[in-house]
C-alpha cells in the first residue's frame, strides 16, 4: 500500500487534512498537526519533510504552498524519485499539485482530492493546460518506468510546439493514438516501449520500460542475499530483461521465511509472493523437471512454475538456470500498451 503524510498547522488546516485523508482509503495515512497533537510540537518541520521526501508517495500541506516549497525544496531528487507533492488551502478551496504531477500522480491526486472536497483543482503542468498528451503521465498510468526522465522534455517539448513524436513498442498497441504520435515515420522526438533501453530509433528517445516480469527463485537452506543476486542477475542477462522490469519475487512456501531470499528482496523493494507445492504443480506449462526437487519439496520445478504462477499464466522468458545452488526463471504477465479506445 502506499504512503501519504498530510501536514496541517491550523485547527482549521487540521479539519481539512482529516477531510482529505478519508478520500484516500488506498493509503496509508498519517498527519503532522501540531496543533492536535502536543507530542508534535519539538518536531522541525525541515526534519518531517526529510523523511516524509524519502518514506512517501504522496505529503499534501494544508496550508500556504510558500511553507511546502521551502519545506521540499532542499530535498528534491529529480523527476523520477520525488513523490508527489499537493498543496490544500486550509478552507479546502483550492487544491495545487506542485511537484511530480506526471510520474507522481499529483496531477490526478490533486483533481481527486478536489472533487471529493468540491474544491478547484489548479492544474499548471503545460501538456495537461492544452490538454496535449502527456507521455509520462502515461507511463505512471501502465505501471512503465521512465528509464531517461531526462528525454521527457524532449518529447513534451515536441508536443506543445505541434511537431509530431514517433511511437515504438515490441508490445501490442491497442486504442486510437494520441494526436501527433505515429509509429511510422522519423520524428526527431519519440518513445519506445520495451525492454531494450539502449535502442534509439529517434534523436530523443525516451524509453518506457513495463513492470510485468516476475522472477521464480528457488535455493538452497542458507543461501546468502548476493548468491542470489548474482543467479538472478544471471538469468536476466540472459532473457535481455532489465531490472526496472521486475515487479517481484515468487517461489515455494517452504522458502517464505528464508533469510538471504528476503533479504535480496527489500534490497530491491520487491514483494515475495509464495506458493504452496500443489498450487505450482497444478500449473499447466512445459516446465524443466527434477526428480532431486520433487524429493525435497513435493513439486519438480520451483522457479519456472512459481514465476508462471505470479505472473498469471504469463509466458516464461527465461527458463531455469542454476548457480551455486539458486535456481532462477522469468515470466513476463501479459501487457499491452493501450491508449484511448475508439
Amino acid at each position: 500500500m502506499k504512503h501519504a503524510k498530510f501536514v496541517s498547522f491550523t485547527e482549521v488546516g487540521a479539519q481539512t487534512a482529516r477531510e482529505a485523508a478519508a478520500l484516500l482509503p488506498d493509503f496509508l495515512t498519517e498527519r503532522y498537526a501540531r496543533t492536535v497533537d502536543p507530542s508534535l510540537s519539538g518536531t522541525q518541520l525541515a526534519r518531517f519533510a526529510q523523511q516524509a521526501m524519502v518514506d512517501c508517495d504522496l505529503i499534501v500541506f494544508v496550508g500556504a504552498a510558500g511553507i511546502a516549497v521551502r519545506a521540499v525544496a532542499p530535498y528534491l531528487a529529480g523527476k523520477a524519485f520525488d513523490p508527489a507533492v499537493v498543496v490544500i488551502d486550509e478552507a479546502g478551496r483550492f487544491v495545487i499539485p506542485i511537484l511530480s504531477g506526471h510520474l507522481g500522480g499529483a496531477n490526478a491526486l490533486a483533481q481527486r482530492l478536489a472533487d471529493g472536497l468540491g474544491a478547484q483543482a489548479i492544474i499548471t503542468t503545460a501538456t495537461d493546460g492544452r490538454a496535449a498528451f502527456a507521455v509520462d503521465t502515461w507511463a505512471a498510468a501502465h505501471d512503465c518506468v521512465v528509464v531517461d526522465p531526462q528525454n521527457i522534455k524532449y518529447v513534451s517539448g515536441a508536443l506543445l510546439r505541434g511537431e509530431p513524436i514517433g511511437l515504438r513498442s515490441t508490445f501490442p498497441v491497442c486504442g486510437r493514438l494520441p494526436a501527433q504520435v505515429a509509429l511510422d515515420g522519423a520524428p526527431e522526438s519519440g518513445f519506445c516501449i520495451g525492454f531494450d533501453t539502449k535502442a534509439a530509433p529517434f534523436a530523443h528517445t525516451l524509453h518506457l520500460v513495463p513492470r510485468v516480469v516476475f522472477l521464480g527463485i528457488g535455493c538452497r537452506r542458507g543461501t546468502d542475499a548476493q548468491t542470489i543476486e548474482q543467479a538472478v542477475q544471471a538469468a536476466l542477462d540472459t532473457a535481455g530483461v532489465p531490472w526496472d522490469a521486475v515487479r517481484g519475487v515468487a517461489s515455494i512456501d517452504v522458502k517464505q521465511n528464508e533469510p538471504g531470499l528476503l533479504r535480496f528482496c527489500e534490497a530491491h523493494g520487491l514483494t515475495l509472493t509464495v506458493f504452496s507445492a500443489e498450487t505450482l504443480q497444478s500449473v499447466r506449462g512445459d516446465f524443466t523437471p527434477s526428480d532431486f526437487v520433487v524429493r525435497t519439496v513435493g513439486v519438480d520445478n520451483v522457479c519456472e512454475r512459481a514465476a508462471v504462477c505470479a505472473a498469471v499464466g504469463g509466458a516464461l522468458l527465461c527458463r531455469k538456470t542454476a548457480q551455486n545452488g539458486v535456481t532462477a526463471a522469468l515470466a513476463q504477465q501479459d501487457f499491452r500498451a493501450c491508449f484511448e479506445e475508439e
